[in-house]
């Protein structure tokens, strides 16, 4: 079977991501180079004045903050001008409101991609959806600037921007106390301890559950989350 050249690719999760220079709303900003110790979040929208793209990075930009404090930065991306990029965030800031949300100025850096360079990188471009347009695609990148996690959305419909902050959270959690994280898992819930290797261990284990730990069969022990403050 022949290969198809025009098929589009991302880096996968575990792999380095691509580096790239980019002129964004904030000034040029060089990937991984500017962003050395800490997580970014890369995302990209469809277009700029349209009103899905439109509540997404009003709430996005009203959680900078709290992604900040997770020691980590966002970036957007669109296959718009960066004259565009500017004007749209203008009007966010003076027009529109949202769910409480006004006056917002969108302080991340949001990259013009018309030549789609960044946006073919990391797969964003997908011909199936839109040859034009990127979906909404988000890839997290840990400090290492491997990738992480990614997630697709169509056109359109909305991420959702608890989600992208939960996964984030739990996978610094996992990252530093060595855990895992169970299905609709939330800051403060009983994470997962890592399944034993061997019988003696998984044996072993079982036996020594208590006040540290509570097991529900030999491969389903649990604890309370060490994350949590």
């Amino acid at each position: 079977m022949c290969e198809d050249k025009d098929k589009p690719t991302k880096p996968l999760i575990g792999e380095k991501a691509p580096a790239f220079t980019a002129l964004t709303t904030q000034g040029e900003i060089k990937f991984p180079d500017d962003y050395e110790g800490k997580w970014v979040i890369l995302f990209s929208h469809p277009a700029d004045f349209t009103p899905v793209c439109t509540t997404e990075f009003m709430t996005f930009g009203s959680m900078q903050e709290e992604f900040r404090k997770l020691n980590t930065e966002l970036i957007g991306l669109s296959i718009d001008s960066h004259y565009s990029h500017i004007a749209w965030l203008r009007t966010i800031k003076e027009k529109i409101e949202y769910k409480g949300m006004k006056n917002l100025e969108i302080k991340f850096p949001v990259i013009a991609d018309l030549k789609m360079e960044v946006a073919k990188a990391f797969g964003m471009v997908q011909p199936g959806a839109s040859d034009t347009q990127a979906v909404r695609a988000v890839f997290i990148m840990d400090p290492e600037t491997k990738v992480r996690c990614i997630l697709y959305y169509p056109l359109s419909n909305g991420r959702n921007m608890d989600e992208v902050k939960r996964i984030l959270v739990a996978m610094q959690n996992s990252d530093k106390n060595g855990i895992a994280t169970p299905a609709n898992w939330q800051p403060g819930d009983d994470v997962i301890v890592p399944p034993p290797g061997s019988c003696g261990v998984a044996e072993e284990r079982v036996g020594k559950a208590g006040d540290d730990y509570y097991c529900l069969d030999w491969f389903m022990c649990l604890k309370k989350d060490p994350g949590k403050k």
